[in-house]
């Protein structure tokens, strides 16, 4: 399975001007669309005296992926559009990019506007450095301590993360493993301990 995705790397925010109109461009982090579209109304409220927030977004993974883009108000197709092409250009996802935009006085015509709002985009998506994360599974480990070594050297091969552990009587381990690993690493600990430890898959995450 694919395990792997690209998103921001950091958040990130960059102006430029076009004739006088100043564009402000944001990165925002975001896992759902009620995330977006609350942090797109934080932007709003700091920005109230704009002319316009256009903006788009991507959220989720695979064929749960979804987008949305608006112009607000500037004409159709020079805004949110050119936002989201950078968006989708780049394969991002989990990604809010807005472009706020103070009126200068000029007017800059339909591809003028595309270019400048899609210039924007370009230019706060290349600061907020694109990168590949790897989605994870955690499993919570019980076994005795006879089995430990060969498990431990299992987990390195398998390039497993060991977040949590306790020794008492018996060996407790919380581990990570890339998505893709997990089958794996539950059937080899099972033929290593020959059935007679516990695993237990615990909530997945996301890793760098």
């Amino acid at each position: 399975m694919d395990d792997t995705y690209r998103t921001i790397g950091r958040e990130s925010r960059v102006e430029t001007k076009v004739k006088g109109s100043r564009f402000i461009a944001e990165s925002r982090l975001v896992a759902t669309v009620d995330e977006a579209m609350a942090r797109l109304e934080n932007i709003r409220k700091r920005e109230h005296a704009a002319t316009h927030h256009c903006w788009a977004y991507r959220v989720g993974l695979d064929n749960e992926q979804v987008f949305k883009y608006s112009d607000d108000g500037e004409p159709t197709g020079t805004a949110g559009r050119p936002i989201f092409d950078v968006i989708e250009g780049d394969d991002v996802t989990h990604c809010l990019i807005v472009v706020t935009r103070y009126y200068g006085g000029t007017k800059l015509g339909t591809g003028g506007l595309a270019r400048a709002y899609g210039e924007a985009a370009r230019e706060v998506m290349n600061s907020s450095r694109v990168t590949v994360r790897h989605l994870t599974q955690r499993f919570e480990l019980e076994l005795d301590f006879s089995h430990y070594k060969v498990v431990e050297l299992m987990l390195a091969r398998l390039k497993a993360t060991v977040r949590d552990s306790q020794f008492t009587d018996r060996v407790r381990l919380v581990v990570e493993v890339r998505q893709s690993l997990a089958e794996r690493l539950e059937r080899e600990y099972v033929e290593l301990t020959h059935g007679k430890a516990k695993i237990e898959a615990i909530d997945g995450a996301e890793s760098d």
